[in-house]
């Protein structure tokens, strides 16, 4: 068969391309991608082979193993990967499951803690009004305690006083009158007839009254509370200043002072003092106390 000559070879170069150009036209473009980036890759691992022969002098027969391990290769590395991403899905799956869970987990435990906190509430509120309670009823007891401690006080004379009164002044007669002096009878009798008046606190010279007070003579020194006193015997009395004057003297003791001022020349006066000031009596030890019995006196607070 003639060899085509060189005007028929272009011709049928010119129709195997167009041929070629409409094949790779009608296939898809993925495919067309994918087959021809390897025919590429294949031609310039082709031309590097014939390169490599014909610079080592001689044909070498191309060698299959390479493309069989790079692919073998390719195959592990992809199973690698896979493997791992598996792994890695597996155990971000359960981190994720265990944090689900440990969430939970301190969700319900905080609600316990939270519900234990209110039930607490609860209780110390509720605490709160009993000690509220029993607050407003103690304070009421302390203040009836006080008020009723500020009242024996008074009567006991342990504590001091201030008020409207009046004052009896009893001062020795002249010298050449015999008995002219004052004695503690007539002292006791003045203090006597101010408590008959109403009296709510008597002093003899700053020495308070007590229910326990003593006026005695000790020679010729007049003693009140075991403190000796010397005249004028100024004696206060905390009371009514309308009726205290009065009382006194139209009372037995009034008319036995009156009856010795007069008979040995006693100076005895009186006058209201709008603000008079008691101290308070000192304390003394307490030796013996006992209940009292049957119809026996009122203790000085059933009295108020």
């Amino acid at each position: 068969m003639p060899e085509p000559g060189p005007e028929q070879q272009p011709a049928d170069d010119g129709r195997e391309r167009a041929a070629a150009v409409q094949e790779r036209a009608a296939l898809p473009l993925l495919t067309l991608i994918t087959q021809q980036s390897l025919d590429e890759d294949y031609l310039h691992a082709a031309e590097r082979r014939v390169r490599a022969a014909a610079a080592g002098g001689g044909e070498r027969r191309p060698s299959r193993a390479g493309p069989h391990r790079t692919a073998a290769a390719v195959a592990a590395v992809f199973g690698i990967l896979v493997t791992t991403a598996a792994v890695q899905t597996s155990q971000n799956e359960d981190v994720d499951a265990a944090g689900r869970a440990t969430l939970l987990r301190q969700i319900s435990d905080e609600r316990e803690r939270v519900a234990r906190l209110q039930d607490r509430v609860v209780t110390m509120r509720e605490r709160n009004v009993q000690l509220d309670q029993e607050l407003t009823r103690t304070r009421t007891t302390y203040q009836d305690v006080a008020s009723r401690l500020r009242r024996l006080g008074v009567v006991a004379g342990y504590a001091a006083v201030q008020g409207p009164g009046i004052a009896v002044t009893l001062d020795d007669g002249p010298p050449e009158v015999e008995d002219s002096m004052v004695y503690d009878r007539d002292l006791r009798l003045v203090a006597n007839a101010l408590w008959r008046a109403g009296a709510e606190a008597i002093a003899i010279n700053g020495q308070r009254l007590t229910s326990s007070s003593a006026i005695r003579m000790s020679g010729l020194t007049v003693r009140v509370n075991r403190v000796n006193l010397s005249p004028p015997y100024v004696v206060e009395a905390i009371g009514d200043q309308r009726t205290l004057q009065a009382d006194l003297l139209n009372s037995r003791e009034g008319d036995a002072l009156l009856a010795a001022a007069e008979r040995y020349g006693l100076t005895f006066t009186m006058r209201d003092d709008d603000s008079l000031e008691l101290p308070s009596a000192r304390l003394r030890d307490l030796r013996h106390a006992g209940p009292l019995e049957g119809d026996g006196p009122r203790p000085p607070e059933d009295a108020l």
